[in-house]
């Protein structure tokens, strides 16, 4: 993915150039983050604003919908109207699903419009406005937001690899004023398969709270105990990783990094229910 970053970025700072002398016309659309909740996607949004020093702008989609008749769509617009006038920039969109939800109704085809002017808007901008979405279950957003033209691509953030939770790890006992070469980080790494990052930071704070009770640094029996006693997210997301497997094979998405556990091996090794 930051391959893939790198080359709208490209764009989005020579876009006058990219037009006269290459006929590059089209401004980078976005970018849309599906995966695991607690691994990382609004932190990429926000890494993305910070690597290419733009603004970041944060949309809140549920408080765009108001009560009065057409108070929502006349919101939205301005909203965007915003972003525009601010551009270059990133607007980020966190948890899009649930505002732009596709089983949305009963509400006088309020959702239905603002949904229709924020995707004739994506389709249609020409400020560079690269908008940034977060998205924990890709199902609930409707099929014409997914299609080619709305994002540019659509990436997975999935539990990380080894090496990944080994520097999770790491940052959050030294954060902590904790030594990681005094803890066996391998066991710790092994112990934590299929853990999110927020997981394993969660097990770092819990840890260090009980220590600071007793008047003492964290130690490897803290950590091991609060691992024993959490159990990860993801393997109550067995229908939500089926229907990512089934995009993955199909190219409808990618990996965002190589660093991410593969969905088949959280299956195989946690036994998780796909049905």
């Amino acid at each position: 993915m930051l391959d893939w970053l790198r080359l709208r970025r490209h764009v989005l700072e020579n876009r006058e150039r990219a037009r006269s002398e290459f006929g590059i016309k089209e401004i980078p659309r976005g970018v849309l983050l599906v995966g695991i909740p607690g691994c990382g996607k609004s932190l990429v949004c926000k890494r993305i604003a910070y690597e290419w020093s733009l603004p970041l702008l944060r949309l809140d989609v549920g408080a765009i919908f108001d009560r009065w008749v057409g108070a929502s769509e006349d919101r939205i617009r301005r909203a965007l109207a915003v972003a525009e006038s601010v551009a270059p920039c990133i607007l980020w969109i966190d948890e899009i699903e649930k505002g732009f939800n596709a089983s949305a109704g009963g509400d006088g085809g309020t959702s239905a419009r603002v949904l229709g002017t924020f995707l004739v808007w994506m389709q249609e901008k020409k400020a560079p406005v690269f908008v940034a979405a977060t998205a924990n279950d890709i199902s609930l957003l409707p099929p014409e937001m997914l299609r080619s033209g709305r994002f540019d691509n659509r990436f997975f953030v999935g539990c990380p690899s080894d090496a990944a939770r080994r520097e999770i790890f790491e940052i959050h006992m030294t954060s902590r004023q904790l030594d990681p070469q005094g803890f066996d980080l391998d066991r710790l790494v092994k112990q934590t398969f299929g853990f999110t990052g927020a997981e394993i930071e969660q097990v770092v704070l819990d840890s260090a709270y009980d220590a600071f009770y007793r008047e003492r640094h964290a130690s490897m029996e803290d950590l091991l105990h609060h691992i024993e006693r959490t159990r990860p997210l993801v393997k109550s997301l067995g229908p939500q990783l089926n229907r990512v497997l089934r995009m993955l094979d199909e190219g409808r998405i990618e990996l965002a990094s190589r660093e991410t556990v593969l969905v088949e091996q959280l299956v195989e090794r946690l036994h998780i229910e796909l049905h």
